[in-house]
């Protein structure tokens, strides 16, 4: 190996490193669940409002991307 080619190997392995530290950054700022306020609505999915389908095939009280597999029918 010559010394070239161990730098190129260090340059996009911290590469890497660096961008998956900017994109963790990014997720916490822009992805998380907003900070309750006076003035915020109650979340949706509470333990009291399960998420469930509804009439139509759709999601009810279920705000994250991902749904839950095999949710039970709206009552």
């Amino acid at each position: 190996m010559r010394l070239s080619d161990l730098a190129k190997g260090s340059t996009v392995f911290l590469g890497v490193i660096a961008a998956g530290f900017l994109s963790t950054n990014y997720v916490d700022r822009h992805l998380t669940a907003p900070a309750k306020t006076a003035s915020a609505p109650a979340p949706m999915n509470t333990p009291g409002s399960s998420a469930c389908v509804g009439e139509d095939g759709s999601w009810k009280n279920w705000w994250w991307p991902n749904v839950p597999a095999l949710s039970p029918k709206c009552k």
